[in-house]
Parts: C-alpha cells; structure tokens; sequence
C-alpha cells in the first residue's frame, strides 16, 4: 500500500487552506438552496439554472476534497523555530543577481508559491536549486527565460 507523500507548508498556508475550506463549506448550502430553486421551475433538460447549480455543486465538492487531501498531508514547518547554514525549506534567502542586484526569497510549499510576493516553490528549478547551499555559493539555474546565475548573499529563519 502507498502512503501518502507529506506536503511541506508554513503555518501561513494552512491557515489559507483551512480559510479556503470554511468558506467552501459554507457555500456548500447555497448551492443547494439554488439547485431545489431550479428544480421547482419544472423540465430540467433546458434548465440553465439547474445545470449550472449542479456544476457549481461539482466544482464545491472537487476543491472540498482537494483541500481536505492536502491538510490531511500537510507538514506545517514553522521557520523561527528552524536554524542552521544552509538552505532549508522556510528559509528566506537573499541573492545577488548578474547585475548586482539583491533579490530575497522565502522557500514555501506548492500551494503557497508566488514569485511576485517572494516566495518560491521548493519544487520550481530555483527552488531545488538553492536547498542544501550555503552564503557565498553561485548558483546557475536554468528558468523558461534562460540560464541565470545568482550568489547567495544570506540566510534567514523568519
């Protein structure tokens, strides 16, 4: 029998889940009322109200379920509770870049990854990239955009 594959997340994104989950539950009635709704106006083969209801419903249950898989595999790391010399999943790291430029990141989980807010994937090729080094290794990754080259300037456990 396989077991399940822990997801490593910050204590951020299960909130965000649980957030997400709540809210989910909590429409679950809704669409309910709105599918007895449908119903009640008769013939339901040329009922778009109805089918879209029942879609809705659908769509409710899938995100339901996917989140539920996620907490029930959830490895939530908190990252001040974390130390050491390398980079570890939590860490936020800053790297100079080609052109000199300082560039921070935090390492977090695949549900929680945003490139724009500074948090990386531990999966994405940067992110597998820069686990296990330590200040003052260069770095070459190659991204959609080409090959980069970083230098890692410091690490933080916040």
């Amino acid at each position: 029998m396989a077991t399940a594959e822990k997801m490593p997340m910050l204590v951020e994104g299960q909130r965000k889940l649980e957030a997400d989950l709540s809210r989910l539950k909590a429409e679950r009635p809704e669409v309910i009322d709105s599918i007895e709704e449908a119903r009640a106006h008769g013939d339901l083969s040329e009922n778009a109200e109805y089918h879209a209801a029942k879609e809705r419903q659908g769509q409710i249950e899938a995100m339901i379920a996917d989140i539920e898989d996620r907490l029930s595999r959830a490895l939530v790391i908190d990252p001040t509770t974390l130390s050491g010399d390398k980079i570890v999943f939590g860490a936020t790291v800053t790297l100079i870049d080609e052109d000199d430029k300082p560039i921070r990141y935090q390492i977090v989980g695949q549900t929680e990854a945003d490139a724009k807010a500074g948090m990386i994937s531990y999966n994405s090729p940067l992110g597998r990239a820069l686990i296990g080094r330590k200040v003052g290794e260069d770095i070459e990754v190659t991204v959609p955009s080409g090959d980069r080259y970083y230098k890692v300037d410091g690490i933080e456990f916040i």
